[in-house]
C-alpha cells in the first residue's frame, strides 16, 4: 500500500509590500483569510473543477502573525496548480500582499526545519525593527508559534 504523498511549502508573507517594512501592519494574518485567499484564486484561475482536485489535501497547517511566515500541504499532484494560484493572489482583505516561496518538500519534518531557521532570523529582524514597542505579549505569542511548528505533523 501506497502513501497519499504530500507537498510542503513553506511561504512569507510580504504585506504592503510598495512601504517600507513596518511593525504595524494592516491586516492579520490567519489560516482562515490565507485559506480564503488561495481558494478563491484557484477558482478564478482554475476553475471549479480545478478546486475541487485542489481542496482534496490542500490545508494551511500553520502560520505566524508576527514574521508573517506560513506552511501549506497540498497534494503531490496538484502542488503546481497551488503554486500558481499563491502567486496570483494580489490581496488579503484590502491589503496588497506578495508571496515568497522559501521551501518545498515532500517531507513535514524538512518543511518544519526551514521553517524554524527562517521564523528565527525574521522574529530577529522584527525585534530589532520594533526596539522598545517590543511588549512581553508578543514575544511570548512568537515563542508559541515556534512551539507550535515542534510538535507540527501530518
Amino acid at each position: 500500500m501506497v502513501g497519499f504523498k504530500n507537498r510542503y511549502m513553506v511561504i512569507e508573507v510580504f504585506v504592503d509590500p510598495n512601504k517600507e517594512f513596518s511593525v504595524d501592519d494592516p491586516i492579520i494574518i490567519t489560516q482562515h483569510n490565507l485559506s480564503k485567499a488561495i481558494k478563491d484564486s484557484i477558482l478564478t484561475n482554475f476553475g471549479e473543477c480545478g478546486l475541487a482536485s485542489s481542496l482534496t489535501s490542500f490545508q494551511v497547517k500553520y502560520v505566524n502573525p508576527i514574521t508573517k511566515l506560513c506552511i501549506f500541504r497540498t497534494s503531490r499532484d496538484e502542488y503546481q496548480k497551488v503554486w500558481a494560484a499563491i502567486t496570483m493572489v494580489k490581496s488579503i482583505g484590502n491589503c496588497p500582499v506578495v508571496f515568497n516561496l522559501l521551501d518545498l518538500s515532500g517531507s513535514i519534518k524538512a518543511c518544519k526545519n526551514a521553517a524554524l531557521k527562517c521564523d528565527e532570523l525574521k522574529f530577529e529582524q522584527y525585534q530589532l525593527s520594533a526596539g522598545d514597542r517590543l511588549t512581553a505579549s508578543a514575544h511570548q505569542q512568537m515563542q508559541n508559534c515556534i512551539e507550535k511548528i515542534r510538535i507540527l505533523e501530518h
